[in-house]
Order: structure tokens, then C-alpha cells, then sequence
């Protein structure tokens, strides 16, 4: 059930959530009001335009109510500090041995879900460690699995740079893998929605600009993405990663002990207009 429902007292009949509705199922009744015919609510994308275009909040649906959401007017960021956020955002490699608050962790992870999915699937699935000493843990299992799989031979050609990376972590402790950060972020989708990849890499793209703008490091870690689900795919199994998930990719995240000045400058953007 959709549960579509209609303020009487306050709605104006403009019929704004008929003319933008995407799957074209809201009518107008023949009392003037807004409704979906029963029939039809199988067809509802679940977008929720209908509740966000309503000028007058007079439009639940799926149990949503407008008191709930906010209010956009007003409410977008500046588009020059947005542009120096885009722009000025950094891959972190160096972090504080502290945990971040909970109470941020949570919305960051919140905000992030809203990220637009192909066809409104919404079935991008956040696996997390909240805590450093887990990510340490974890750490510590990968590189001894790592280990085992270059003392048998076994690391795949075109893996080399891990043997590196086990090197550094032998003779020196050193952690290229993980980056000493206090989290890990792994998106996943089924296979069999409609662009999992995609919709992995856009929830992660909204996570990375929203943490940066709340002074939380991020790094976009194709390596560790690489051992846990291309050279070590048990440890899919030891994070509870559904078997019939893509793994997305990977962002390791926490407060950084870096802080950088200023943007950088790169070559024009290479654009094709078509004539």
C-alpha cells in the first residue's frame, strides 16, 4: 500500500503533484482532489515527488508527511563555497587514532542513502566498521592473508604493487592498505538491479562530498577493494556481504591529521560539443 493521502483542509487543487508525477498515476478525483487509482499503485516509482512538489504540504505517501522533510527554499549551499567544496576535496591518506561521534557517523551514512539509484531502486547497502579497533582488526587479518598468498605464489599476475604493500607492512608495519583510518565504508548492490555499479559509486560520491564538508577525511580505496573482494573474496563472507551483491567499492574515512590550504589546478576540461 502506498498509503497516498490528501490534506483536504490545506490543499489547493492545483494539481502540481498530477502534472509531475513520473509514473503518471495520480488523478484528479471527481471531487476536484489529487488520488491514485488502486490499480495503479503497482506502477508507483516511490519517488516521492508528489510529497516534494506539493507547495502546501497537504500530501503523504508511504507513511512519509512533509512536517518531516525540510524545507528547500533558502536552504541550498552557496554555489561558490559548494564549487570550493568540489574542488578542494582531497583523497586522505593521513588520519587522528580517534573514532568519530556516533551521532555524525549516523548522518553521514543517512545523508548519503539519498543518492539518486537507477529507477529508483534504492537497494545500495552500506557495510560498515564504526570502530578503529575493528578496522585494525580486520587489517590484520587481510595483510596475514596476503602474506600466505605470496609465500604460496599465488598473488594473480597484475597484483604486484600488494607485494609492496606486503613488504611495508613486514619489515616497517607499515599500512599503505588501510591508511591507519578508523573506518571503513563498502557499498553494494544486487546484481540484478538495473545499474549496481552506478548506484554504488553515486551513493559514494554523496557520502565523500558530505563528510568532507563536515571536516571528515576520505579515501577512495580501489586497494582494499581489490584484497577483500578480488584476491581474498572470503573475507566477502567475513563482512557479511550478500553473494549475489556487486561490490561497489570502498572509502576509508575519519578525522584527518592533514589539512590542505588551498585547491589545485588542472588542464581545461575536455569537452566535445556536438554540432
Amino acid at each position: 500500500m502506498l498509503n497516498f493521502d490528501v490534506t483536504r483542509e490545506s490543499c489547493t487543487k492545483c494539481g502540481m503533484c498530477v502534472a509531475d508525477c513520473p509514473a503518471r498515476i495520480i488523478e484528479m478525483a471527481v471531487d476536484g482532489y489529487p488520488a491514485i487509482i488502486p490499480q495503479k499503485e503497482s506502477i508507483c516509482y516511490r519517488c516521492e515527488h508528489c510529497l516534494a512538489i506539493c507547495p502546501t504540504g497537504s500530501i503523504s505517501i508511504l507513511g512519509f508527511k512533509a512536517s518531516g522533510s525540510t524545507i528547500l527554499n533558502g536552504g541550498y549551499p552557496d554555489p561558490d563555497e559548494l564549487e570550493t567544496l568540489i574542488k578542494g576535496r582531497r583523497s586522505v591518506r593521513r588520519y587522528k587514532s580517534e573514532n568519530l561521534d556516533p551521532v555524525l557517523f549516523q548522518r553521514l551514512l543517512d545523508v548519503a542513502w539519498h543518492a539518486p539509484t537507477g529507477v529508483n531502486s534504492r537497494q545500495v547497502r552500506f557495510t560498515v566498521l564504526d570502530d578503529k579497533e575493528k578496522v585494525d582488526k580486520l587489517r590484520d587479518e587481510v595483510m596475514a592473508a596476503l602474506v600466505r598468498l605470496a609465500d604460496e605464489g599465488a598473488l594473480p599476475k597484475g597484483s604486484d604493487y600488494y607485494v609492496r604493500i606486503i613488504e611495508l607492512w613486514q619489515k616497517h608495519r607499515v599500512d599503505i592498505l588501510f591508511r591507519n583510518a578508523p573506518h571503513l565504508l563498502i557499498a553494494t548492490a544486487p546484481k540484478d538491479v538495473a545499474c549496481p555499479k552506478e548506484d554504488c559509486m553515486i551513493a559514494l560520491s554523496y557520502f565523500e562530498l558530505f563528510a568532507q564538508s563536515n571536516g571528515v577525511g576520505t579515501l577512495w580505496n580501489g586497494l582494499v577493494k581489490g584484497a577483500l573482494n578480488d584476491l581474498l573474496p572470503e573475507f566477502r563472507v567475513r563482512l557479511g556481504i550478500p553473494d549475489d551483491h556487486l561490490f561497489g567499492y570502498a572509502i576509508s574515512f575519519g578525522i584527518p591529521s592533514v589539512h590542505y590550504a588551498r585547491t589545485v589546478q588542472h588542464c581545461p576540461a575536455i569537452i566535445h560539443r556536438v554540432s
